[in-house]
């Protein structure tokens, strides 16, 4: 059972795809790696056309745990306020949003293919926004399972738990990072990795040498050669 997609499957999944939009869609998703919800998020302003760079936006949720005497931070063990020491029963829940901004380069061809979509209409004015591809999450994960189906294309395991799971969007993001690290596992390319993904740990981008196995082979090869 294989763990992630190979670059020829992708281009399976592109041409299983019955529009330019859906097409699109996994194309964008391979190439940059980004979040299904980044993805959607796309408008046409964020797209740079001179420079071949994408404007990424992520919101970030954060929960809080407070204090209910003195609106003081707390830890998940805490009993005792840190701040006031009244003890505390239940914490109060906050969540605390913020948005995270990366510019992202982007491949010739995929900017070529934006711009005739662009062109063509296929990006709709709703709300005073222009976005891009302008469905749903549910549906944008829709697009792909259905294109997964159409060509042929099995489960895959997930290597930390043994579990089969359908090709989802976030699966495209894994087959980016994997292919990044075959090209690049040296730290630098490690951190321009972290960079590009939006990853706020380094162990998140860390992962993805454990799922490629590639430094595994490498060591064990060296060992009987």
């Amino acid at each position: 059972m294989k763990t992630y997609l190979e670059p020829f499957e992708i281009d399976l999944l592109e041409k299983a795809a019955t529009c330019v939009r859906d097409q699109l869609l996994i194309r964008l998703l391979a190439r940059l790696g980004c979040r299904i919800s980044e993805a959607l998020a796309l408008e046409v302003k964020d797209i740079d056309f001179t420079r071949g760079q994408v404007r990424i936006e992520h919101l970030k949720s954060c929960p809080l745990l407070l204090c209910p005497h003195c609106d003081g931070r707390l830890g998940k063990s805490h009993a005792f306020c840190p701040k006031c020491g009244a003890k505390v029963e239940q914490a109060v829940i906050r969540v605390k949003e913020h948005i995270r901004v990366r510019t992202l380069p982007i491949d010739g061809s995929t900017l070529n293919m934006l711009r005739d979509y662009i062109d063509r209409g296929g990006a709709i004015p709703k709300n005073g926004k222009v976005p891009i591809f302008g469905i749903t999450r549910t549906h944008g994960w829709k697009i792909v399972k259905e294109c997964a189906e159409r060509a042929g294309l099995g489960k895959l395991i997930n290597p930390e738990t043994d579990r089969e799971h359908n090709i989802s969007p976030h699966r495209l993001r894994d087959a980016f990072a994997i292919k990044a690290i075959k090209v690049d596992d040296s730290g630098d390319g490690l951190r321009l990795l972290q960079e590009h993904l939006g990853h706020a740990s380094f162990n998140t981008t860390a992962k993805y040498r454990k799922i490629s196995g590639q430094e595994s082979r490498e060591w064990y090869d060296k060992l009987w050669n």
